[in-house]
């Protein structure tokens, strides 16, 4: 399994942990029937995963499963999580045919993993759903919010509109957008306060990635969501990628057939803005005549992405 470090902010403390996720499974079982309640138990038939999950809570925009190990205790999923899959909806559009996020939780195992699934997928029976595992869930904060919100993230960015893929993975790797993600989301759902831990831990937060001491958050994401929108901006990149960007049908929709150039990246998003990124670019990761060329051909080649140049 693939794995990242994943920083968070606790206590005034700043913690590392390393957090494998976002892998996919193979293995396929029936797509579902949509519509009535979710089922009681959900058979985990994915990477090493084996539990007999037990439903503890579901309503419109959620169903909630628990492991045995779980502390039936532990309520505070039964709105969080409704809120987060809720705003994402609002956001973002609709997950193909169910209006639930699937969130299973499991306890004392898998502590500080999660992975995401989505309606495309066989492989978590065409749900939208997230797998997230902690020692201790008993307070609602820090990784407890941040890991599962970063895997709805992927869905969000793998399964949008509805096109299957994220072709922005090779830029912002696994993935410098879910620091925006989580923060806005965070503000959304009434959690200012943990909102502000992300956003201060960010001031520092450097990654080598597509230039050294990079700061995605800082110098990128933020200017652009502060200024052009704040989450509309974010929600209409992926919207223009839909519209514009190569992709051919499959079985449930359509799937993206390559990856973005990073000139195309640079395009896409000063689409999403209204105004040309390429300074901003600058001042968050350099730039060169690879990337000058590349945003030339972008403009050129994705002429309905509309921005003044």
């Amino acid at each position: 399994m693939k794995t990242f470090q994943y920083t968070i902010l606790a206590s005034g403390l700043l913690i590392m942990m390393l957090l494998n996720a976002c892998s996919k499974s193979n293995n396929a079982s029936p797509a579902i029937t949509y519509g009535g309640p979710p089922p009681s138990t959900w058979q985990e038939h994915w990477f090493e995963h084996n539990s007999l999950l037990k439903r503890v809570f579901y309503d419109n925009n959620q169903a909630l499963y628990y492991d045995d190990a779980m502390d039936r205790k532990v309520t505070w999923p039964d709105t969080v999580f409704a809120k987060v899959w809720a705003y994402a909806k609002k956001t973002y559009g609709n997950f193909g045919d169910s209006s639930r996020l699937y969130v299973v939780m499991h306890q004392g195992i898998y502590t500080g993993e999660g992975h995401p699934g989505s309606y495309f997928d066989a492989a978590h029976d065409y749900r939208n759903m997230i797998d997230v595992g902690s020692q201790d869930w008993t307070v609602a904060s820090d990784n407890n919010l941040n890991i599962p919100i970063h895997e709805t993230g992927h869905i969000i960015c793998g399964a949008n509109n509805g096109v299957k893929g994220s072709p922005s993975d090779v830029i912002w790797g696994d993935s410098k957008f879910m620091e925006i993600y989580i923060y806005d989301v965070l503000i959304n759902i009434g959690r200012p306060e943990e909102a502000a831990k992300v956003f201060n831990q960010m001031q520092t937060q450097y990654d080598n990635f597509p230039s050294s001491r990079s700061q995605w958050f800082k110098n990128w994401f933020y200017p652009i969501y502060n200024q052009y929108g704040k989450a509309a901006v974010l929600s209409k990149y992926f919207v223009l990628l839909s519209q514009n960007f190569p992709k051919k049908t499959n079985a449930h929709g359509f799937e993206y057939t390559r990856d973005l150039k990073f000139g195309e990246f640079i395009h896409f998003w000063s689409g999403a803005a209204g105004v040309n990124l390429k300074a901003q670019a600058t001042i968050a990761f350099g730039w060169n005549m690879a990337w000058e060329q590349e945003l030339k051909n972008a403009q050129e080649d994705f002429p309905n992405v509309k921005y003044p140049y």
